[in-house]
């Protein structure tokens, strides 16, 4: 892992206070594999996915955040990863448009959410999975192509949403979403794994942030990359030792969270998690 030239404190990093929406893992099963992590023969258990997920919720309560639930659907066993069902940017919701068919009604069931509750909400044209392939810092969205997101959405977001949006190529399947392989530490930096990228993302990544935080394939095998960071607080799965080292090094405070049932779909603490950026 890179080292900082200076390192900051815990005391001078500055976290805010986030309003996330999160969907309880009720119907949560692996019954079908639409990612490489997936192994309907092996199943999972929902009591154990549910015990796993309120402690994620709690975890972010415990941080000041505002926390809001949507209603699982039976028949939607995925739809506990909430970060696919929309992208929310200045109060501005672009809806999800999910690849595979078992998926497909989520969208619609995100942008309900929304729109019932007076959001601006667009229904996108192009096949893309909400925050799963786009993460927000202060001045750019970066946004995940290769496996589950169109080119074509990536620039239909930013004409809806009005920031600009930076594409990113993905090319390792376990690492199909850009929220698996890469974070953003704060508003202008991030954690990643080069090898999910292609060469040219790569360059880019190098360019935009010369400071980042280096993520081993260690680390990212368990979906370490997949954590929610306030500027301060940094929730990430417990298994990423190194990436909580690293991160602790650089005055981030690391809140570990066990969610390795949901990690039998894929998923990890901010696939959970769709923040409603005001």
């Amino acid at each position: 892992m890179t080292t900082p030239l200076a390192v900051t404190t815990r005391s001078e990093r500055a976290g805010t206070a986030r309003h996330y929406l999160m969907c309880r893992p009720e119907f949560f099963a692996v019954s079908y594999a639409i990612n490489p992590w997936m192994d309907p023969l092996a199943g999972a258990d929902t009591a154990t996915a549910v015990r796993q997920w309120e402690g994620l919720r709690e975890a972010y309560e415990s941080l000041g955040h505002t926390v809001s639930l949507i209603d699982p659907i039976a028949g939607l066993p995925d739809m506990v990863f909430a970060a696919n069902g929309a992208l929310v940017v200045d109060g501005r919701v672009y809806g999800a448009r999910f690849t595979h068919p078992e998926r497909a009604a989520e969208g619609p069931a995100y942008l309900r959410w929304f729109a019932d509750r007076g959001y601006e909400t667009m229904e996108a044209s192009f096949t893309n999975e909400g925050e799963g392939d786009y993460l927000t810092l202060d001045e750019m969205i970066l946004a995940g192509t290769g496996f589950r997101t169109d080119v074509a959405a990536h620039m239909e977001a930013q004409e809806f949403l009005g920031r600009p949006v930076v594409t990113l190529r993905l090319v390792d399947p376990r690492f199909y979403h850009l929220d698996t392989a890469l974070f953003p530490l704060d508003g202008h930096n991030v954690a990643y794994y080069p090898e999910a990228f292609s060469s040219g993302s790569q360059k880019v990544l190098q360019r935009l942030f010369p400071d980042a935080v280096i993520a081993t394939a260690a680390d990212a095998e368990v979906l370490g990359l997949n954590a929610v960071s306030d500027g301060r607080h940094i929730v990430v799965n417990a298994e990423a030792k190194e990436l909580s080292l690293e991160l602790e090094t650089r005055g981030y405070e690391v809140v570990p969270v066990d969610l390795s049932e949901l990690r039998k779909a894929g998923g990890g603490p901010k696939c959970c998690t769709l923040e409603i950026r005001r």
